[in-house]
């Protein structure tokens, strides 16, 4: 034990300081479960041998509804009414006019958001119920993060792809763990956030697994449980690929590379097949989690493009890029857009990927990881809206933070003071959000074509 906490001791302070830091800021949500607690309910209805969720009680938000109605000719079908049409849409896709429907029999609720959140809480809710305390699991979550962080950057040094001392990689864990978007999220609880951090915890440990291709099995497990708490991250998958075609040697050892492909891609296939019976048992449709039957203010604006389209390129490059805090002399002095702040903004570090003094055999697969992961939620219907930042980029950002580990750009005093104000920025963010309104805009403006 002795050796061990001596050689741990600072995975264990980095556990601790984070703790610490995320339970200050959270403060008053500590001690209660959150306002939208999807996650919790899911649990709890699994463990009473339900897919359905209870009402959650008010103001929560974006629960997935699926109506039973009663037809003319005496059937019943399930589904939702559309919009911007008058026709009833069942589950299966057909569309029936309105006139037909006599009467709602039964509206049902559901999660709507990939469901791993809700399995890492089934032994609280076990005990809790539906007041199990989802705050505290997002909290530890995240304080979890930063040894896992640390770990990933001092095995990079390890295996020769780094060059940065102990002090930059406490550094670069710093500037992640708090000068990123991921600091306002770990101080939420609320289901979107949660799913965030959970989401960038489970990319870190599949970084750790996927250097060098170590271990195919824990990396296609920590992939799959990825994409089943955000969906994107489904294509992080390059990196271990490559990972594993180099250290096979290429074409020198096709079996190598096919044996470590196939470890790989086991569990994620297990893990997908459990997510489409999941949601075809709810929705009649293998890939639908419920984003379909969610009853919000886009609805018209989806149905016209879907969720996915060209449409709202423009505006989610504007959001990720472009937006820049209003500025005045009055109080409060400061306000954000309910879109949020540009990446550069929230983290101004990430500068330091663009201009890497060294590229190693990472470097490559790493970008090509940033970008199926990130353009899909680029052609999302949603821009993240209610956000400080760009949240959507956590599902990318631990690759853009190796990018910078391994880029041997030295960190000095401009790295050094760009992470403290990416930290500073943050720290602004994590305290006043969903806390104090003024500092934020609340109309919501979504510039798509008719």
């Amino acid at each position: 034990m002795r050796t061990w906490l001596r050689d741990h001791w600072i995975h264990l302070a980095l556990f601790a300081v984070g703790l610490a830091v995320y339970c200050a800021v959270t403060g008053s949500r500590l001690g209660h479960t959150s306002k939208d607690p999807h996650f919790v309910y899911q649990a709890e209805a699994w463990l009473d041998g339900r897919l359905w969720i209870q009402p959650m009680p008010p103001p929560a938000d974006d629960p997935a509804r699926v109506e039973t109605v009663l037809l003319d000719d005496g059937t019943q079908v399930r589904g939702r009414r559309l919009h911007s049409r008058r026709f009833f849409r069942t589950t299966r896709g057909e569309e029936i006019r309105l006139s037909r429907v006599r009467r709602t029999l039964e509206v049902t609720q559901y999660n709507s958001f990939p469901p791993m959140p809700a399995l890492l809480l089934l032994p609280q809710v076990l005990i809790s119920g539906v007041h199990a305390n989802d705050v505290l699991f997002t909290v530890l979550m995240a304080a979890l993060m930063l040894p896992l962080f640390f770990s990933v950057l001092r095995l990079l040094v390890a295996r020769g792809m780094s060059q940065r001392s102990l002090g930059d990689d406490l550094w670069l864990v710093a500037g992640l763990a708090f000068g990123t978007v991921f600091f306002f999220s770990a101080v939420q609880g609320r289901v979107w956030y949660t799913a965030h951090v959970v989401g960038v915890v489970l990319c870190v440990a599949y970084v750790w697994c996927a250097i060098e291709a170590r271990h195919p099995i824990l990396a296609g497990l920590a992939l799959g449980c990825a994409a089943i708490t955000r969906v994107p991250m489904a294509f992080m998958f390059p990196l271990f690929f490559f990972e594993a075609w180099r250290v096979s040697g290429g074409r020198d050892d096709l079996r190598a590379f096919a044996r470590r492909a196939l470890w790989f891609s086991a569990p994620v296939a297990v893990i997908a097949l459990a997510a489409a019976i999941h949601n075809y048992a709810r929705f009649d449709e293998l890939t639908e989690f419920g984003h379909s039957y969610l009853q919000v203010r886009q609805q018209a604006q989806i149905e016209a493009h879907g969720l996915f389209s060209f449409a709202y390129l423009s505006r989610n490059l504007t959001v990720a890029f472009t937006l820049l805090p209003d500025l005045s002399a009055a109080r409060p002095f400061v306000t954000v857009s309910g879109h949020g702040l540009a990446m550069w903004v929230t983290t101004p570090l990430l500068f330091y990927v663009l201009w890497p003094r060294t590229k190693g055999p990472l470097h490559r697969p790493l970008w090509i990881t940033v970008a199926l992961v990130a353009v899909p939620t680029f052609f999302y219907q949603n821009s993240g809206w209610f956000q400080f930042g760009y949240r959507f980029a956590l599902d990318y950002m631990v690759f853009l933070f190796v990018l910078i580990a391994i880029g041997g750009r030295p960190l000095g005093r401009v790295g050094k003071a760009l992470i403290v104000a990416g930290i500073a920025v943050n720290l602004f963010g994590a305290v006043t959000f969903d806390r104090i309104p003024q500092y934020y805009k609340g109309n919501y403006q979504v510039v798509i074509p008719n």
